[in-house]
């Protein structure tokens, strides 16, 4: 699959300057939202390049709703704003082993077959939609042909993370489901 263990996941961005001790606002992309404040370094984007940065301190603010980080080296406003919209990333490596289930990132770049083992495409995006996860699955041409609902059991038959497939039923007597 297309992520490997030197390729940056991105988990977050700096959305904001908190006080004026550079302290930096941080928008979570991790479920549940606060798991970003426990990974450090964090790989932040300056620039169009990777930097590892160690998180100094963190906080959870207003009943967590605000998520604030303190990166080591940057101590006042200006630093702090001069990284706004910076993405954040971890390699994965540095994410914990699940007992069960998948990240994102181990499903971006799966093959998507049919039952009758039809290729439709491959994962190029997870989506969150609030009641399940989504795939977009996407031709050679990165068009989208499909966006599939995540749902083991019902949509998704089997996933075989070694092979990098994923196996669906997305079809209807014969007849492909309209995307979601």
């Amino acid at each position: 699959m297309a992520q490997t263990d030197s390729t940056p996941l991105v988990i977050g961005r700096i959305h904001g300057i908190y006080g004026v001790k550079g302290w930096v606002k941080v928008f979570s992309h991790t479920d549940p939202r606060e798991n970003i404040l426990r990974y450090t370094p964090w790989l932040v984007q300056v620039e169009g390049q990777w930097r590892a940065w160690p998180v100094r301190s963190q906080k959870v603010l207003n009943g967590g709703k605000t998520l604030v980080a303190h990166l080591e080296g940057i101590d006042d406003r200006d630093q702090a704003r001069a990284l706004m919209g910076a993405e954040i990333a971890v390699y994965p490596h540095q994410l914990p082993e699940l007992e069960k289930g998948y990240y994102w990132c181990d499903l971006i770049g799966a093959t998507v077959a049919d039952a009758a083992g039809q290729t439709l495409g491959v994962i190029s995006e997870m989506i969150e939609t609030g009641a399940h996860d989504v795939m977009r699955v996407a031709d050679a041409s990165e068009q989208t042909v499909a966006l599939i609902p995540f749902v083991e059991g019902t949509f998704v038959k089997h996933v075989d993370l070694e092979a990098g497939r994923i196996e669906v039923d997305w079809t209807d007597e014969g007849e492909p489901h309209n995307a979601v």
